[in-house]
């Protein structure tokens, strides 16, 4: 407890940069603990590192940037209190966050009503920027990326008849497993059984036994990595070694810590891959092991990265922060390079991606495959 106390200390301090008037105040929303804490922190850890290498360079407009983080510790509601505060008491100029979409679509109403653009790194679920014309996504959606999933399971697994095992409590869950199965039946799969669970469940036994008795190809399991792992584990249990595979939800180290040997073979969906060599890829995997101590950033680090690169861009077209005339810069962002490819934003202020698939092999993950919009 103690460690885990002093490494989010440091996160939280971290984020401090000396008062001035004139900064301009960027809020973050992000679970920096409680059970989706290693999506909060990554995604943090790459927010953090744009911020300090732009005010390295002088800001923006002449102006510095000032990141002030709260942390929704996983929790449902905390994340409409915590753009409350930022937006009433901080007066920021906008909003990077959440990770996950079910936080974002509480963030997002406030931002909206308040007129502060938002930019959510990573929230892949279509609805979350139909709240309104000041949200905005710099990942894929999820209608994208269950294609990509569907054609995955067809070509690459061979696999005809899938099992789903959706979690009823997270939107991202529904609305990913919604798109797979239709791309998958529409192309010749069979959906043989759906089952349930919900957040923070820990047994699984009861659905991957009604699994097994459906004799499916491969289990699509479209959540977070900590269900994913001990779905995978019970499943391995009970002699399940058919493929398993999710989406982006999946990516974190603790796939590998919880799941151990048994999601060796494991396959997920993300936005970019560390292997990646081109060059923006590989100087911002050098730039974040220097800053934190030679860790591997993930998408979801690499997704914070580029949301507030795209929100410093964005700002100095519009010679300002004016909530107006930012949300329309934030609009017309058109083939921004970052580290997860070329972000332009659409009419429906979402982030056309490609997409990459990605196994775990001898306990790292290993790129497969990448997969074009």
């Amino acid at each position: 407890m103690l460690k885990q106390f002093l490494i989010l200390s440091c996160l939280a301090m971290s984020t401090a940069v000396l008062p001035a008037a004139d900064n301009i105040k960027v809020g973050e929303v992000a679970s920096l603990t409680g059970k989706e804490a290693a999506f909060g922190q990554s995604s943090h850890k790459g927010t953090l590192l744009a911020i300090e290498e732009l005010n390295a360079a002088g800001g923006a407009l002449g102006r510095q940037f000032e990141l002030l983080t709260e942390d929704n510790q996983s929790k449902a509601g905390e994340s409409a209190t915590a753009a409350k505060k930022l937006i009433s008491r901080d007066k920021v100029a906008a909003l990077l966050g959440e990770v996950a979409s079910s936080r974002s679509r509480e963030m997002a109403p406030i931002a909206q009503n308040m007129k502060i653009p938002m930019i959510s790194p990573s929230s892949t679920n279509p609805t979350v920027t139909e709240i309104g014309n000041y949200i905005f996504r710099v990942c894929f959606i999820d209608p994208f990326q269950g294609t990509v999933l569907a054609k995955f399971a067809l070509g690459t697994l061979h696999a005809k008849r899938v099992a789903v095992l959706t979690s009823v409590s997270s939107a991202y869950s529904v609305g990913l497993a919604k798109y797979f199965k239709e791309t998958f039946a529409a192309n010749g799969g069979t959906i043989a059984i759906e089952q349930k669970f919900s957040e923070g469940d820990k047994d699984f036994r009861a659905q991957l036994t009604a699994i097994k008795a459906a004799s499916v190809d491969a289990i699509f399991v479209p959540g977070y990595y900590t269900e994913a792992a001990l779905i995978t584990k019970q499943a391995r249990e009970l002699d399940l070694s058919i493929p398993l595979f999710g989406g982006d939800g999946w990516e974190a180290p603790q796939l590998i810590e919880i799941g151990g040997k048994a999601v060796e073979g494991v396959y997920y969906s993300t936005h970019y891959s560390p292997e990646n060599q081109t060059p923006a890829v590989v100087a911002f995997v050098k730039k974040f092991q220097a800053r934190w101590n030679g860790e591997i950033p993930d998408a979801m680090a690499a997704l914070g990265y580029d949301s507030a690169l795209v929100l410093a861009d964005a700002i100095t077209r519009a010679g300002g922060t004016e909530g107006a005339k930012l949300r329309d810069m934030i609009a017309a962002t058109k083939d921004f390079v970052g580290v997860t490819g070329k972000t332009t934003i659409d009419a429906q202020r979402n982030a056309s991606k490609s997409a990459v698939i990605i196994t775990v092999k001898d306990g790292r993950f290993q790129f497969v495959q990448s997969v074009a919009p």
